[in-house]
């Protein structure tokens, strides 16, 4: 996905490099400290969903998963780390337009089950070790939606970023039977990890300017 139009060109820090998640010699990382710097960079971390945890993590370690995004002119780049996964899973990597957990951590009492509007991203795979990462750029903060005419769909943002198990099979010891479209082929496991939204105007974190004047909140693009 891509923009032909020049976005407001804005000033920016260190390139790339999370320099927050900085690793130990013993291989563990620094947890990213949710932040916006200046609206340019965001950080933020994505949270199991925990009945698939037995499924996910290796050696008695929790998994976790950091990810920073950066604006650009045209478009904006993500990068997104995984640790402490079991090694060789593969994940494939969702925007969707809501959670299903609470800015708390609670499931969300008023999820039904569909997470909205999703749009497919990037593939995660785990390596030997058990880690990942995975760098995409697109429209992604503030402005990121979707929408479709033939389905009566308005413009429609996807604030949210989650990963699915790619294979069924890798989640079936946790109890999961079935499977999701969440992937190429449509044939997809169950969710892992997913953002939560902000206590104050529960939006997801690519949302990084958020008009409170309007109930519920929206963003300002």
């Amino acid at each position: 996905m891509s923009s032909c139009r020049v976005r407001p060109r804005r000033a920016f820090g260190l390139a790339l490099a999370l320099a927050a998640l900085t690793l130990s010699a013993t291989g563990t990382a620094t947890a990213l400290t949710p932040h916006n710097d200046g609206h340019d960079t965001t950080r933020f971390r994505l949270f199991p969903n925990t009945k698939f945890l037995p499924c996910l993590s290796a050696d008695g370690r929790t998994p976790r998963v950091e990810a920073e995004v950066h604006r650009g002119d045209l478009n904006d780049t993500m990068e997104i780390e995984l640790h402490g996964f079991k090694p060789d899973l593969d994940f494939d990597l969702f925007t969707v337009q809501r959670s299903n957990q609470l800015a708390n951590g609670a499931p969300d009492p008023s999820f039904t089950g569909s997470f909205g509007l999703a749009w497919y991203q990037s593939d995660l795979h785990t390596d030997h070790h058990g880690d990942g990462r995975a760098r995409i750029q697109t429209i992604l903060l503030d402005q990121i939606f979707g929408f479709d005419p033939d389905a009566s769909l308005p413009p429609t943002n996807t604030f949210h970023a989650g990963f699915w198990f790619n294979k069924p099979s890798d989640a079936a010891a946790c109890g999961f039977t079935g499977s999701t479209p969440f992937n190429g082929e449509h044939n997809a496991g169950p969710l892992a990890f997913i953002t939560r939204p902000d206590a104050v105007t529960g939006l997801g974190p690519l949302c990084t300017k958020p008009d409170t004047s309007t109930t519920p909140a929206t963003c300002n693009p």
